[in-house]
């Protein structure tokens, strides 16, 4: 299978359609009108292919799994978290902001931000290249908006926007490729692990409050996962062969446990409604009971190479794990499909120690 061209992502648009037809066809109504994404790789769907970065996967092996479209730029074998998470809110896939196509009546699905390599923090990620930050993504979202309102009116942009659902995936870069990264960065000379936790969760709180004041209601916010024990971090040679970095999952505490309590603060507002998703304890568990789930692999990246296949990540045209199910990890950083739809699931019906204080389809629920 060749890699996907910038010339064949015109393609892309047209084979979703076709693909989500028949989803769309199973949910007799969407249950939000739209659903904007922003975050990282672990969300991004294509935006860093328009983008002068290292940080791309648009090429095989990556979407290996992703029906029969292949790489689009999603950082998996097939869906991403928030790909499954629309399935179930019934809302097409939406599109990458940075593609060209993403315009008129496309955007009224919602629109996908997310930037591999972007952080919290402006400065995260950039010995990867470009990449849309945190507040880059919010002014980006702002562009969208100045579109919508020349196909809508202000009454109707107002429900529409109440009614949509906000999703963010931040702060893993703002470690593994800021904090973390003391030959680089800074941060770690400047900031105590806890200073460090609440510069982010501050800065995240004035955009999080910034997409509020723009309209937005109704807000999915996910925690960290345990960094400690993806395949990059194992490789590290911090920890014994087969346990992970505790100190790098310890100090992700602060952090986690800070968002849930920003949560709680930022339902205040007039008809806001945000809910925290514990990335953390979802992956911990899976990590710590793999055979409930069906995983035997916990350890290793099913495509990557060096120890536990996390030194250098899944490169062109590598061979992955032929059992990709069984595997937690699909490369160095990132999720198999499996497991996304697992993370999915729990935010969408999970109880409140998956989805704080409600869950994403009681969230719906909510005019």
């Amino acid at each position: 299978m060749m890699p996907i061209s910038c010339k064949m992502l015109w393609l892309v648009p047209l084979m979703f359609m076709i693909i989500q037809s028949s989803n769309r066809n199973v949910a007799e109504s969407a249950r939000v009108p739209a659903m904007f994404v922003f975050g990282d790789s672990l969300v991004d769907v294509g935006n860093n292919n328009y983008l002068s970065s290292i940080a791309r996967s648009n090429y095989y092996p990556y979407g290996i799994d992703f029906y029969n479209v292949g790489p689009t730029g999603r950082f998996s074998n097939g869906r991403t978290f928030v790909d499954i998470l629309g399935e179930m809110l019934g809302v097409p896939y939406p599109p990458a902001f940075a593609n060209p196509s993403t315009a008129g009546s496309r955007l009224l699905g919602g629109v996908n931000y997310a930037s591999a390599a972007a952080g919290i923090l402006d400065e995260s990620g950039q010995h990867y290249g470009q990449r849309y930050s945190l507040s880059q993504q919010v002014l980006n979202f702002e562009t969208t908006l100045n579109q919508l309102r020349t196909l809508m009116s202000g009454t109707n942009l107002t429900e529409y926007l109440g009614k949509s659902i906000a999703v963010l995936v931040f702060g893993s870069n703002d470690y593994i490729n800021n904090y973390l990264m003391p030959s680089i960065y800074s941060s770690s000379f400047n900031y105590s692990p806890p200073d460090f936790a609440n510069l982010l969760l501050n800065h995240y709180a004035r955009q999080l409050l910034t997409l509020y004041s723009l309209g937005l209601r109704k807000f999915l916010l996910a925690g960290i996962g345990p960094l400690g024990c993806i395949p990059n971090q194992r490789a590290s040679g911090q920890a014994p062969p087969d346990r992970c970095v505790d100190y790098v999952n310890q100090i992700l505490g602060t952090f986690n446990e800070g968002l849930r309590s920003l949560v709680d603060q930022l339902n205040k507002h007039p008809g806001a409604i945000f809910v925290y998703g514990n990335t953390y304890g979802a992956v911990g568990d899976i990590l710590n009971n793999p055979g409930n789930y069906g995983f035997s692999v916990v350890d290793r990246g099913c495509c990557g190479i060096g120890r536990n296949q996390g030194q250098i990540t899944c490169l062109p045209f590598a061979v992955p794990c032929t059992n990709r199910n069984n595997y937690v990890f699909w490369d160095a950083f990132h999720p198999t499909q499996a497991v996304n739809a697992i993370l999915a699931q729990r935010a969408f019906t999970g109880q409140p120690r998956d989805c704080y204080p409600i869950n994403v389809q009681q969230m719906t629920l909510i005019s």
